[in-house]
């Protein structure tokens, strides 16, 4: 019996021994990672003099996550000093989009000719409803023009789609719906009768389909990291005009881009008093009242109007099939010759008297008086 209590005591000593030798083979592998986490944590906190981290792994990961999401590029901008405020600014650049449908493509073209410079891009569309010859009629032209080639910044869409204001262009499956069943009268609209509640998570906004928007509000549409733009999406794909509301909708309500807005489509329109549903056609009578609004666009026009050939000659100085002489353009003019055919620096601007009235235009709408009090109202 005593010797199986001695056994007994050295079996549970020898146990004891080799547990209190496995925590101690484990303790320090445990404390030295500690350290080694606890010094990389210390160094990625440090910054160098012009206040970037020193790892660059951490550097590389931070530009990562800068590239994803547009909120992280809305930081305040730098205040500027006094050698940069001396430095000339570069043009803006913008990118336009023209749209048609059936019969409107020698209008497109017009268009594209009216406000085409070199810095620019252009997208232009007609639709289904335009046949395929006109469209190739098109795509012919910008790709035989001399100066599109060169500069490559206009794209005709050769397979075109079925563009509709009622909703989206795509739908995932057709409804069909007999409105013989349902109505009195037909129409291309089937109204449903039940009532959807008013969205609470945001407030709807409205406004004109034309719009100029920033290249920070677009890339908020497509990578910002909260689904505001693709809540009101999806809310306004059964409106009959979506064109007029999502984007107001969606700038009105981001924080980030609420005050950047400016309550104008920069368009002269002549409307009934009291208004109809479209405006009237603009003539040569209207032409004093267009030059005195200031305003770059107008519509509507009938096709070939001889008030279009008087802007083009008297206010663009543009001959027909030539684009607007700018700053760029060096060549003659003599016995109409495209000045345009010889190209020069294509960021010389020369403001004439159109830039003036646009001054004056963009000048009047960031007043004290229109510029706050009207944002999303």
């Amino acid at each position: 019996m005593k010797k199986l209590k001695n056994y007994y005591m050295h079996l549970r000593h020898h146990h004891h021994s080799h547990h209190h030798h496995a925590e101690r083979k484990w303790v320090f592998p445990l404390a030295v990672g500690s350290l080694i986490s606890l010094f990389l944590l210390f160094v990625a906190t440090l910054t160098s003099s012009a206040g970037t981290p020193l790892l660059p792994f951490y550097r590389s990961l931070t530009a990562a996550s800068y590239s994803v999401f547009v909120e992280s590029r809305l930081r305040p901008l730098p205040v500027p000093s006094s050698s940069s405020l001396a430095a000339t600014p570069p043009p803006p650049r913008l990118a336009y989009l023209i749209s048609g449908s059936a019969g409107d493509g020698a209008a497109a073209l017009r268009v594209l000719l009216a406000v085409y410079h070199p810095e620019n891009r252009y997208v232009v569309h007609l639709d289904r409803e335009a046949s395929a010859e006109e469209r190739a009629d098109l795509v012919r032209f910008v790709e035989g023009h001399a100066v599109f080639r060169r500069f490559g910044n206009v794209r005709v869409m050769k397979k075109a789609n079925l563009v509709t204001y009622r909703g989206p262009t795509m739908r995932a499956r057709p409804i069909i719906v007999d409105p013989g069943l349902y109505m009195n009268k037909k129409q291309d609209v089937f109204w449903v009768t039940q009532r959807r509640s008013r969205p609470t998570a945001f407030k709807l906004f409205t406004g004109s389909a034309w719009m100029a928007l920033s290249k920070s509000f677009i890339d908020y549409c497509i990578w910002g990291w909260d689904n505001l733009p693709r809540t009101v999406l999806m809310y306004y794909s059964n409106f009959i005009s979506s064109p007029e509301g999502y984007f107001h909708t969606v700038i009105c309500n981001a924080q980030e881009f609420r005050n950047t807005t400016v309550n104008s489509d920069l368009h002269f329109i002549s409307w009934d008093n009291p208004p109809k549903q479209h405006p009237h056609y603009l003539t040569l009578e209207d032409m004093g009242s267009m030059v005195g609004s200031n305003a770059p666009f107008a519509r509507k026009f009938h096709r070939d109007d001889p008030v279009l050939d008087k802007i083009d000659s008297q206010l663009l100085s543009r001959g027909s099939g030539m684009t607007v002489p700018g700053g760029w353009c060096i060549g003659s003019r003599k016995n109409g010759t495209d000045p345009c055919s010889e190209i020069g620096d294509t960021t010389v601007l020369r403001p004439g008297d159109g830039s003036k009235r646009l001054e004056k235009l963009i000048s009047s709408l960031l007043s004290n008086e229109k510029f706050r009090p009207r944002q999303c109202v």
